[in-house]
């Protein structure tokens, strides 16, 4: 690599508009696959508290998915299984409080607390990755815990191509292979941009179950289980930007298909002896699941009525398809298997979601002075369809099944289950206003937004007169941020805003979901509000020579307006059912009320909670003290919080106490190779809801890769992550009703623990 270009790679990751600069001219495409220096975090200059990383920072540990890739970013944690990254939790809430934005913006997901599963993007199509740890109001509100931006690389990114091919080994021996490419470059009038990857993907895991009475308890049963995941990722991306009518204008796409299998096999044995004699159940439970998401994206700006006007119009969408058997066969308990008494039932579930919205913006900024006034406002229609059809069969085992029992006859028909053909509607219109500047030493902006939202659920499970319910709100939303530089290398962020987060979609449907919380039934509230919080950021700041920056934050959250489960008072379908029985049993109605011990729950807003942590980040070369070509990264996250419910006090759900990573690079330039290692550890949580309690805690992941270069134009990387065999083990204690639940009356404790094994990557990369 020259002089030069090593000068402005550094430069492009210290400083904002040096990136844009290099973007702008296209960088050459060996420069970002091959012979890169080691990429740290970018030091962003805008008054928004935002960590970026260009892909450099994460691509020499050759992260599969952009979960992958957030493993080690600041804050970000996951309750996935072992191998596992879909749901990012930042600052450890929930998934449903981080907003995800592709290409700044939203993107519908299937999980019903409106999340989007990052796991579902290849790493292959990220240029880089933003942390925005606060809101601004020319953005959606929904952004309690923060924004993740994914940016894909669009048509100015490069210039050149690459293809990449190669394959990973799991820990059962079997390989999965690995292909893509991306090219950019000059077409017609304008610079396009493609790429494309098919990507195999593995994941098996072992887990075993130990279940009590209650802790301490004597063991009741065991439960071994085998789980392994296997599939194929395909996506296209394409970009192409040119110079129209005055103005420039961008067209970009992407479409990404997870196409997978999961295979659950397990054997369940009483008092933990595996035998035959203590056989009591064995459960085959596959699952196929074909998951789309695409979008489209077009926008156009230009100078014009004394400033700068930009349009943008997009549609995106994903189309999940999921097909789940369940065969469990239970034995009598006294006996050899297969005795008359024993059961084989069946379960059959197609499950389809299918997210559509349509957005589009409209804005204009003009320059004054010492200071820039933008103002603008966006639509969004989003369209939700949910179907989940089910069919059950149970036959009485009369001799030993060769190699299962058959099912005499045809499913019954599918039918829904309650909730199960749902339709929710939701439409927004969201006016903003924003005054921003920049001085030599200050930057900052503040802003006001106006959301708007009307809500119509139509539920055809449930009865004619509930089956259409709306709902409308509208919530303002300021918002400020501050940047002052101390000086050359010390700077200070400051930020105060309120955000929003909307209904989860299972808390709207007003369907009745029998014994959904233990004994408890469960029914939507269509009328449930969103939850706001106003927070506060303030972060320092430092520069570590020309490339390495160093920074601490400390942030605040008030929520308001919690969503929690709440008990209507009315009683349980299997409660009335139990008291009339008793009744005709002959019971008095006292007698008979004591059945009356579960209720119908629903969803409802009640009280506030805190969040609150401290983030800590290090990225930088040892060039400070003579070791230029070493890279350290470090960044540990305290996070805390608290909230009351009716069981008492606790933090926020599944939020972990902690996350850290910690990890170097070794350049060795005059061999043309490096290598490097990182290690994540992420603290215990503990979850409550009426009718189960769970903590969970991790063990350390361990990564590391060895990369040979061969002139500027071939890299080849061996990458193994997972070294340690990391564990996920989960307690979970079980309680059929409220009562129980408060008097630590345990229907079960149950102890789970997931282990998978190292997973090793080779592959190379060559450019054009």
């Amino acid at each position: 690599m020259t002089v030069a270009t090593q000068v402005l790679a550094a430069d492009a990751a210290a400083d904002v508009a040096a990136i844009e600069a290099a973007a702008a001219e296209g960088k050459p495409v060996e420069e970002l696959v091959v012979t890169g220096p080691i990429g740290f975090r970018n030091r962003v200059d805008g008054a928004e508290p935002v960590l970026s990383y260009d892909l450099e920072y994460f691509q020499r540990f050759e992260p599969l998915t952009v979960g992958d890739a957030l493993k080690r970013v600041p804050s970000v944690t996951f309750l996935s299984d072992i191998l596992e990254a879909d749901g990012a939790r930042l600052r450890g809430l929930a998934p449903g409080y981080t907003q995800i934005l592709i290409n700044g913006e939203r993107v519908p997901g299937s999980g019903l607390d409106r999340s989007f599963f990052v796991d579902r993007i290849p790493a292959e199509l990220i240029e880089r990755v933003e942390i925005v740890r606060a809101s601004s109001a020319n953005r959606s509100g929904d952004a309690v815990a923060g924004a993740i931006n994914i940016v894909m690389r669009d048509a100015l990114s490069i210039d050149g191509g690459y293809v990449r091919a190669g394959g990973i080994m799991t820990d059962d021996g079997r390989v999965k292979g690995t292909l893509g490419g991306v090219w950019g470059g000059q077409v017609g009038p304008g610079q396009l941009l493609l790429g494309a990857s098919v990507q195999g993907r593995r994941n098996p895991k072992e887990k075993l179950s130990q279940r009590f009475d209650e802790p301490g308890g004597e063991l009741d049963n065991v439960e071994v289980q085998t789980d392994v995941r296997d599939g194929t990722d395909y996506s296209f991306n394409a970009d192409y930007s040119v110079d129209l009518a005055g103005g420039a204008f961008d067209l970009n796409g992407y479409f990404v298909r997870t196409d997978r299998t999961q295979m659950e096999n397990s054997i369940e044995y009483a008092e933990g002896v595996r035998t035959n004699a203590a056989l009591q159940t064995t459960n085959l439970n596959p699952l196929d699941i074909r998951t789309d998401n695409w979008a489209i994206n077009g926008s156009f700006k230009r100078e014009m009525f004394g400033g700068e006007t930009k349009l943008k119009l997009g549609y995106a969408a994903i189309d999940d398809d999921q097909f789940e058997f369940e065969d469990e066969t239970t034995f009598d308990d006294d006996d050899l298997p297969f005795p008359d008494d024993d059961v084989f039932e069946s379960t059959r579930t197609k499950t389809r979601i299918k997210d559509k919205e349509l957005y589009a913006g409209l804005s204009h900024s003009l320059d004054f002075t010492g200071a820039k006034l933008e103002f603008g406002l966006q639509y969004a229609d989003k369209n939700r369809d949910a179907s989940v059809l089910q069919t059950e069969t149970e036959v009485e085992i009369d001799d030993p099944p060769a190699p299962r029992p058959a099912i005499p006859g045809a499913y019954p028909d599918f039918e829904p289950v309650a909730g199960g053909l749902s339709k929710i509607e939701e439409r927004r219109i969201d006016p903003y206003v924003m005054l921003s500047g920049k001085g030599e030493a200050l930057a900052w902006e503040a802003g006001f937004r106006y959301e708007t939202t009307e809500t119509k659920i139509t539920d055809e499970t449930v009865d004619p007169d509930l089956r259409v319910s709306k709902n409308d709100y509208s919530i303002p939303l300021p918002s400020a941020n501050l940047r002052y530089s101390l000086t050359e290398a010390d700077r200070i962020t400051a930020s105060a805003g309120r955000t929003v987060r909307r209904p989860n979609f299972d808390f709207l449907t007003p369907a009745v979901l029998e014994g959904e919380f233990g004994d408890n039934d469960f029914i939507g509230n269509p009328d449930l509000k969103p939850e706001t919080a106003w927070g506060a950021d303030l972060g320092y700041e430092r520069r570590i020579g020309r490339r390495g920056v160093a920074g601490v934050n400390f942030f605040y959250r008030k929520v308001k307006d919690l969503q929690e489960v709440v008990n209507t008072g009315a009683y349980s379908e299997e409660a009335l059912d139990n008291y009339e029985d008793a009744l005709d049993d002959g019971a008095t109605p006292e007698e008979a009320a004591e059945e009356l011990n579960s209720f119908l729950l629903t969803a409802g807003n009640v009280g506030s909670g805190a969040v609150w942590g401290v983030e800590v980040d290090l990225s930088t070369p040892l060039d400070f003290v003579g070791l230029p070509n070493t890279g350290v990264f470090l960044n540990y996250s305290f996070l805390d919080s608290g909230v009351r419910d009716q069981f008492g006090s606790r933090r926020f759900n599944d939020q972990s106490k902690y996350v850290f990573n910690l990890g170097f690079i070794q350049d060795l330039p005059e061999y043309g190779a490096a290598f490097g290692a990182t290690y994540r550890k992420q603290g215990k949580s503990f979850g409550r809801i009426i009718g189960e309690e769970v903590t969970t805690t991790y063990g350390g992941d361990l990564e590391v890769f060895l990369e040979k270069r061969f002139n500027d134009r071939f890299v080849v990387r061996l990458t193994g992550s997972n070294l340690l065999d990391a564990k996920k083990k989960e307690a979970f204690s079980k309680f059929n009703t409220i009562e129980d639940q408060v008097n630590r009356d345990y229907d079960e404790y149950e102890l789970e623990s997931e282990k998978a094994g190292p997973v090793f990557q080779l592959v190379g990369r060559m450019t054009f």
